[in-house]
Parts: structure tokens; sequence; C-alpha cells
């Protein structure tokens, strides 16, 4: 896999990704956790197809600053980049924006795993 490899993915602000209804806050904007998920979405979408079938991607590490605040009603784009591969591990850059600007940026770690073993592994850990 080579570095370039960019995503796109766009999410209207509705009540039920509001700091509110998810708990990280008591007002109905756009909640940092709903960013979070929309950045990671973004990174492992745009490499997905490349991978073999049977692997998929983790998170395993997220630098992330939420720096404005998005209302209900507003759309939300975020966009990735592949700027590093090591080995199986994946660095993106992502950032995300609503249309008055940049909302928040991220460096997004992302690790490749097969499915198979990697899912043994966590029900596992679960005995």
């Amino acid at each position: 896999m080579d570095t370039g490899i960019k995503g796109k993915q766009t999410k209207m602000v509705t009540e039920e990704c509001t700091a509110k209804a998810v708990g990280s806050g008591s007002l109905d904007v756009f909640a940092t956790p709903a960013m979070i998920a929309l950045m990671e979405e973004t990174a492992w979408k745009s490499v997905a197809a490349l991978l073999d079938p049977g692997y998929g991607t983790v998170g395993i590490r997220l630098e992330v600053t939420h720096d404005a605040p998005t209302p209900l009603g507003a759309r939300v784009t975020c966009e990735s980049e592949l700027v590093q591969v090591d080995g199986r591990k994946l660095t993106f850059e992502v950032r995300a924006y609503d249309e008055k600007g940049s909302i928040g940026k991220a460096v997004h770690e992302r690790f490749i795993v097969e499915e198979g073993s990697f899912m043994e592994k966590a029900l596992g850990r679960g005995k």
C-alpha cells in the first residue's frame, strides 16, 4: 500500500450526534465523539478495498483537536490522507470542516489485522 490514498465522508449534524445525545456535554452541537467516529470511518474506508479478503484495520492511536462548534442541521465533511506506511501500521492526517471552515484535525494510526484471529483474541479476553 502506498501513501497518498485519500478518503472523504460527509455527515449531517442530527440530534443523535450531538454532545447532549452522546453524553459528552449538554449542548446541541456536533459531539467530539461523533467527529472522532467520522474521522476513523473516513480513514478506514479509504483503504478497505485495497486489503486482502479477510483483513481489515483497527484504530490504535488518535491525536485530535476539536476546534469549533457545529450546530444542528449543518453538514460536516471529513477528509483523510494516508501519509505513512510502516509495515502493517498506517498513519493518516485527517481534517473535518463544516460550511464555515475547519472544525477539527487529527493524526490517526491504524493497524492492518487478519479479522478472524483478531476476533478470536478479542473474544478470549472476555472469558
